[in-house]
């Protein structure tokens, strides 16, 4: 007798059939850049197709989405006041705040709203917390972070994600949350629970106007050679109260990501960045690569390696152009 897995390859509706992996519009959450200003919509050069927008324009924005089934986004916010203390972050009145109570009162249930947790857009020097003597002193920043944590979901958010990887901070934004009078312990965590310190993040810093000034973020970010620590990492978020666990970036971290589904019982996230999205869109536009084939391609490896789900720059197109 011959084996011959060819036999369920034969044509495309046993291919179908028989596909191990299946992506759902479900598992997409797409992202936005929010600025300060009325009737701002302007191209982000190193991000083809991606925006920053003021609040009134993200809701019209927004409400097109809805009608193709882009029904989760996750909010940066950009342009704000920039001071050491990054108190600006924090404030009742930031771009993110008035974002989600104005998507909110408008679309209430109908959308689910991820607010980005982290000081780097907000202080003078561009780092993910508060510097002391040069250093990012975890302590002092967690505090902030919880309190930004705190703002966004007072405001609404149905979910908050610290990106920072400050030790310590989900246990913090989950004890603030849960204290709080306002129903915060029914706003869920998506800790970046493994963020490496990447090259990949090249385009976002431009989007959000969070390069470091001076140094660089491997103090607190992963180094990119470690996964066994990768792992320590996130289960520290889950023991710590983390609801969904997120890998970033992705797509040179399939290993971790499928390391990570194999240890957790919680929902994993990963974050198609925007060096990864860029990359694609500019061979594209070269006539190098055919781009569906490769954006669905990505799509399905992060979903293989074991992502519930997946961030990306690219839902838009995905489910605009029906590429499902």
């Amino acid at each position: 007798m011959e084996i011959r897995p060819r036999r369920l390859r034969k044509n495309s509706i046993i291919r179908e059939m028989v596909a191990e992996t299946r992506l759902s519009k479900d598992m997409f959450i797409y992202p936005y850049f929010v600025v300060p200003g009325k009737k701002e919509k302007n191209l982000i050069d190193a991000m083809p197709g991606i925006h920053h927008f003021s609040v009134d324009e993200l809701l019209k924005d927004a409400e097109k989405g809805l009608k193709i089934g882009v029904n989760k986004i996750l909010l940066f916010g950009v342009g704000e006041e920039k001071t050491r203390d990054a108190s600006s972050s924090f404030s009742n009145n930031s771009v993110v705040v008035k974002a989600v109570k104005e998507l909110k009162k408008k679309f209430g249930e109908d959308i689910l709203v991820v607010t980005d947790v982290c000081v780097c857009a907000y202080t003078t020097h561009g780092h993910c917390g508060i510097l002391h003597n040069d250093y990012v002193h975890n302590d002092s920043s967690v505090e902030v972070l919880a309190k930004m944590a705190l703002a966004h979901a007072q405001a609404g958010a149905d979910m908050v994600a610290p990106s920072d990887m400050m030790d310590g901070r989900v246990a913090a934004i989950r004890d603030l949350l849960d204290e709080s009078a306002s129903g915060g312990e029914n706003t869920a965590i998506m800790s970046y629970a493994i963020k490496f310190a990447s090259a990949y993040y090249g385009p976002f810093r431009e989007a959000a106007d969070s390069a470091p000034q001076k140094g660089d973020r491997k103090s607190y970010q992963m180094d990119f050679r470690n996964g066994r620590e990768a792992l320590k990492e996130a289960l520290l978020d889950e023991q710590e109260g983390a609801d969904i666990l997120m890998v970033k970036p992705a797509l040179a971290y399939l290993d971790v990501v499928s390391t990570l589904r194999q240890n957790t019982l919680l929902p994993v996230a990963c974050y198609n960045v925007s060096g990864e999205y860029s990359m694609v869109k500019a061979a594209s536009a070269k006539g190098w690569i055919e781009e569906r084939k490769i954006v669905m391609e990505n799509m399905h490896s992060f979903s293989r390696a074991g992502a519930d789900i997946i961030i990306s720059y690219h839902t838009r197109d995905i489910l605009e152009k029906k590429w499902l």
